[in-house]
């Protein structure tokens, strides 16, 4: 977290927020963050007297760009922007703030410090890392069947580790690919190249109707996630299978199963997502977890009722 429908909330709450502010000065309170310059005095006096034109995204990094710059900033697990008057107490863990000249202030705050700030130069920041082993933006007309099955080549990896790795496609992450998964009825252990034509055209399908309802949700508010305005996403309400270990299955009401797939937790339903034949099929912890997580809620409702 946060995965792209969570950044595009930012991307789009931060152009109604920040767009033709200018920055006075900036603080930064902890240096790491800052990637590039390495110097702190330096990114400060580079951004300052700047104004912010628009914010743009490119997988799960923010492109923020201003007059004759651009600041990348990636969350990682748990950063946030937000903007406060200058009066408002700053909170713990806030680590960079840009001081506007109308008085307000825009707060970047990550309690899990993984976050991180590039500046480039205009058009530099796409041919340089971070940016520039990045793959297909899902939600771009550019996204055809054919360019994704193209983007995936003839590869024997697994499909779950493969929607994962960000050179392929950017902005899937844990959540979106159980997500989509599921609604293409695609077990995660299935490989690549061993789907069907129509494996392939559903699981395309699923990746873009997937994101495109959690964006219009305003993301997924799963641990700390909120936007740049403080609200929450409501994308946690319609999962299908992901945190829903030992529930139901809307579609066939088979439990839920979670197992560990390219190290990530995974949740599936073994009806609905056949596991492919030459995976050992035993019980696993994750699915005597589910079973026993379905009898603990019985036994307390049978306590109810008695």
């Amino acid at each position: 977290m946060p995965e792209l429908p969570e950044v595009e909330t930012v991307r789009r709450t931060l152009n109604e927020l920040i767009v033709g502010k200018t920055i006075d000065r900036v603080t930064v309170n902890l240096p790491r963050i800052i990637q590039k310059p390495d110097d702190t005095q330096l990114f400060a006096a580079l951004l300052e007297g700047r104004t912010f034109q628009s914010v743009e995204r490119r997988g799960k990094f923010l492109r923020l760009l201003l007059d004759g710059i651009v600041l990348v900033s990636h969350l990682r697990m748990e950063g946030r922007y937000g903007l406060f008057g200058k009066e408002e107490p700053t909170e713990i863990h806030t680590h960079v703030i840009f001081h506007f000249t109308d008085g307000t202030e825009l707060r970047y705050k990550d309690v899990r410090q993984f976050g991180t700030m590039h500046l480039f130069q205009p058009g530099e920041e796409l041919q340089a890392r971070p940016l520039n082993k990045l793959g297909l933006e899902p939600l771009e007309e550019g996204f055809t069947l054919e360019t994704f099955q193209r983007a995936l080549g003839k590869r024997s990896t697994k499909i779950k580790p493969l929607l994962l790795n960000q050179e392929v496609i950017v902005g899937l992450g844990n959540i979106y690919v159980d997500e989509a998964l599921h609604t293409a009825g695609i077990h995660p252990e299935r490989q690549w190249n061993e789907l069907t034509k129509k494996e392939r055209e559903l699981l395309h399908l699923a990746i873009v109707e997937t994101l495109s309802a959690a964006v219009e949700a305003g993301g997924s508010s799963i641990k700390s996630y909120v936007n740049g305005q403080g609200e929450m996403g409501l994308f946690q309400h319609s999962l299908k299978v992901y945190g829903r270990n030992g529930d139901c299955c809307h579609t066939c009401g088979t439990l839920i199963e979670k197992s560990v797939v390219g190290g990530r937790g995974t949740h599936v339903c073994p009806k609905c997502q056949k596991q492919p034949r030459n995976v050992n099929r035993s019980r696993t912890t994750s699915s005597i977890e589910s079973r026993n997580a379905v009898k603990h809620r019985l036994d307390g409702k049978s306590s109810k009722d008695s």
